[in-house]
C-alpha cells in the first residue's frame, strides 16, 4: 500500500450512528460498511457541530464552528470569505469535487457586493461551498402552494428519470419517493402511513444507486490527486424504499424506544417544546415507528449494498490502495426516542455520528480494525484532509485538529477535552411556541466523556446528563443541587470555548509571532529615552543625520 493520493469523502444524510451493525444494531446487518471499519479506524465519539443539515455541513466543509461561519440554519447562506476544504486543498495541489448534496445557500448579496459573477470559476466555487461541481443533488423537490422548497432539487436526477421513461412533472416524488396503489394512484412518501409501501421505481434507478454511479463516473475521468465528496441523500426522509428493501424488515425489527414518562413529565421547558412539536407527537406513536423504522432500515441496507458495489469497483480498478475513504453522516434521527422525531436537539441519538476512516498508507497498518473513543468533531476532517494532501493545516482558520496522528498510531486521543454543538432555532416554529426572541432562540451543548451540559439562552436553567450512569440521557440533572460543581465545571469549558479567537483568520500564529518584533526593526521606537537604551542597529536611520536649520522656514530663493 502507498500513501493516499486521493480522498473519497462519503457522507450519508440522517444516518444514526447506532443503525450500523459495527456500531451494535441488533438486526440490521451492514457487512460492507463493517468491512471498511475492519480496514481502518472506527470512532465512537464523533460529534457534529449542529443538529440540522445545513449548519452541520457548513461546519464540516469549513472546519469551523457554527459560531464562526455563521450559517446557523438551513437556508442561511455561508458568507462570502469563509474558506472551505476546497480552498485549503487546492493550495496543496489537490482538486475538491462534489457529487451529491451540500444544502449550501450562496451569499448572493455578498457576491454581488464584491463583483463575483456566479458563472466565473471563482464565483462558482464561492456559490458551491468551495467545491467544483461534478453533479450537485440536494435531493428533495418538495412542492407546495407557495412553490418549491428548492427549485433546483433533484434537477439532474429528474432529468435522468425522464430519460429512462419515468414520465412526470416531478418523477423524484411520483416514482422515487412514492408508492402506487392498484388503481395507479400515487401514494406519497411524505405521508408516513405509506412508508411500508414499495417505492414505484426499479431499485437500480433509485437515488442511492444513482449517486453511486455518478461517483464512479467522476472517479473514472478524474485527474489525480482529488478529493471527492460523495454526499448521499438517504436515509433522510421521505422514508420509503424500493423492492426488495421495503420487505426486509418489519415491526419485529424495531428496537425498543428510548424514553420514559418521567423524562417527558419533568422535561426542561425548551426540551418540552421540541417534544411537543407535530413531528415529536407523531413519532411518539408506536404505529408510526413500526411503519417508518423498517423503511429507514431498508434505506440503510440499500446504502450498505451500494458501498459494497463501490468498494469492489475501487478494488477491481486498483484504486483502493491509494485512496483514503472517510464515511460519516451529517446528523442522526430521533425516530421517537426521547419523545421526538427529526434531529434538532442534543442527545447522542442526533449529535453523535458514525465515523470510519480507512487510510491505505503503511503507517496506518497498526491501527487497522481498531476502535477509538477519542473526542472527535466533524470539523476535524478538513485539517485531516489538508495533512493527507501534504500540507500544514491553517489552524488560525481551521478550528478542528488533524486525525492523522490517531490513524497512524501516534496518539490515542485528540487534544481537546470537550466537544461543542450549537443549534439556532430562532427561525423555527419552536421559537414561536416559546415566545423566544431571535436573540434568545439559540442553544449550546458542551460534552466530554462523563457529562453533557446544554445551555439555552433566555434565562433558562441548564440541562445536564450523566453519560456514565445514564448513557441513554433520560435523567436531567440540571436542577440538582448535588451537581452544581459539575455544572460550573462544564460552564467553564463552554466559556473557554466562547473566548477563542475564531475570527482572527487573516494572520497565522507564526505571522503574529513575527509581528511581535517586526515593528521594532521598521523604525517604531516607543518608550526609549536614550538611543543607547536600545540596540543601536534598530535606530541607525535616526542617528548621525544632518539637516539645515529650518526653524524660520525655507529661505526665499
Amino acid at each position: 500500500m502507498a500513501k493516499p493520493k486521493n480522498i473519497l469523502f462519503i457522507m450519508f444524510d440522517q444516518l444514526r450512528w447506532d443503525y450500523l451493525s459495527c456500531y451494535g444494531h441488533k438486526t440490521l446487518e451492514t457487512p460492507n460498511i463493517d468491512r471498511l471499519a475492519s480496514m481502518g479506524v472506527r470512532f465512537t465519539r464523533s460529534y457534529i457541530q449542529s443538529p440540522i443539515c445545513g449548519s452541520s455541513r457548513m461546519s464540516t466543509y469549513t472546519g469551523r464552528y457554527v459560531h464562526s461561519h455563521g450559517a446557523s440554519w438551513n437556508g442561511i447562506p455561508l458568507k462570502v470569505g469563509e474558506q472551505t476544504m476546497g480552498d485549503h486543498l487546492r493550495k496543496q495541489g489537490m482538486d475538491c469535487w462534489l457529487v451529491g448534496k451540500t444544502h449550501m445557500r450562496a451569499d448572493e448579496e455578498g457576491m454581488e457586493r464584491l463583483g463575483l459573477e456566479p458563472d466565473s470559476l471563482i464565483g462558482a466555487r464561492v456559490a458551491e461551498c468551495g467545491f467544483d461541481v461534478f453533479e450537485r443533488d440536494d435531493g428533495m423537490l418538495p412542492e407546495g402552494p407557495d412553490g418549491s422548497y428548492d427549485p433546483d432539487g433533484a434537477k439532474e436526477y429528474n432529468k435522468y428519470l425522464r430519460e429512462k421513461g419515468y414520465e412526470s412533472d416531478n418523477p423524484w416524488h411520483d416514482f422515487a419517493n412514492s408508492g402506487l396503489d392498484e388503481d395507479g394512484n400515487v401514494l406519497s412518501g411524505w405521508f408516513l402511513k405509506n412508508s411500508p409501501e414499495a417505492a414505484n421505481i426499479a431499485e437500480e434507478d433509485s437515488e442511492t444507486p444513482y449517486l453511486t454511479g455518478r461517483g464512479m463516473a467522476f472517479i473514472e475521468q478524474a485527474k489525480e490527486p482529488w478529493c471527492m465528496h460523495l454526499s448521499y441523500i438517504k436515509p433522510h426522509w421521505p422514508y420509503i424504499v424500493p423492492e426488495p428493501y421495503c420487505d426486509m424488515f418489519g415491526p419485529e425489527d424495531v428496537q425498543d424506544i428510548v424514553r420514559s414518562d418521567q423524562e417527558y413529565q419533568s422535561a426542561h421547558p425548551v426540551l418540552k417544546a421540541f417534544m411537543d412539536t407535530k413531528i415529536g407527537q407523531t413519532f411518539s406513536r408506536q404505529d408510526v415507528r413500526e411503519a417508518v423504522i423498517p423503511a429507514y432500515m431498508g434505506l440503510i441496507k440499500q446504502c450498505d449494498d451500494q458501498m459494497g458495489r463501490l468498494f469492489k469497483w475501487l478494488e477491481d480498478t486498483g484504486r483502493m490502495d491509494d485512496t483514503m475513504i472517510v464515511l460519516t453522516s451529517d446528523h442522526g434521527d430521533f425516530l421517537g426516542d426521547h419523545w421526538m422525531g427529526e434531529k434538532t436537539f442534543f442527545h447522542d441519538t442526533s449529535t453523535k455520528v458514525p465515523l470510519i476512516i480507512y487510510d491505505p498508507s503503511p503507517e496506518a497498518d497498526a491501527t487497522r480494525g481498531t476502535v477509538c473513543d477519542a473526542l472527535v468533531e466533524a470539523i476535524d476532517l478538513a485539517p485531516t484532509f489538508v495533512e493527507v494532501a501534504g500540507g500544514e493545516p491553517a489552524y488560525h482558520v481551521l478550528e478542528g485538529e488533524s486525525l492523522l496522528p490517531i490513524l497512524r498510531g501516534q496518539r490515542t486521543e485528540t487534544l481537546r477535552d470537550y466537544v461543542i454543538c450549537e443549534y439556532d432555532y430562532s427561525a423555527s416554529p419552536v421559537a414561536t411556541a416559546l415566545d423566544a426572541s431571535v436573540r434568545d432562540g439559540v442553544m449550546f451543548m458542551v460534552a466530554n466523556k462523563e457529562w453533557k451540559l446544554v445551555h439555552c439562552e433566555g434565562g433558562y436553567r441548564p440541562i445536564l446528563f450523566d453519560l456514565i450512569n445514564d448513557p441513554d440521557e433520560l435523567n436531567d440533572l440540571g436542577d440538582s443541587d448535588d451537581h452544581w460543581d459539575v455544572i460550573a465545571e462544564m460552564y467553564d469549558k463552554l466559556f473557554a470555548w466562547t473566548r477563542r479567537q475564531s475570527q482572527r483568520t487573516t494572520r497565522s500564529e507564526q505571522q503574529l509571532m513575527e509581528m511581535r518584533s517586526k515593528t521594532r526593526r521598521r523604525g517604531v521606537v516607543i518608550g526609549v529615552y536614550d538611543e543607547n537604551d536600545t540596540p543601536l542597529e534598530l535606530t541607525v536611520k535616526y542617528r548621525q543625520r544632518k539637516a539645515p536649520n529650518m526653524k524660520n522656514g525655507p529661505k526665499a530663493k
